[in-house]
């Protein structure tokens, strides 16, 4: 199940890449399009990365006892 997090996750960072190499290209003074191509595309690449980083380290990380600590 996190491998299909991970799968999310980079494609998203790709899409999102492939949307502000897009938009640099057609330069964001043209139409305001390639603006909004620009903020959602770093959002969108942002969001990727995060995801597909929260469920790496969340299948390396090794579980946490609460339970275990020092007693008052």
């Amino acid at each position: 199940m996190i491998v299909a997090y991970i799968i999310v996750g980079i494609l998203a960072a790709l899409s999102g890449i492939g949307l502000v190499a897009t938009g640099i290209r057609r330069g964001p003074d043209a139409q305001p399009k390639n603006m909004v191509m620009l903020i959602g595309g770093m959002m969108l690449t942002a969001f990727g990365i995060v995801l597909a980083g929260f469920a790496i380290v969340y299948t390396n990380a090794a579980p946490i006892d609460l339970n275990a600590g020092a007693t008052r």
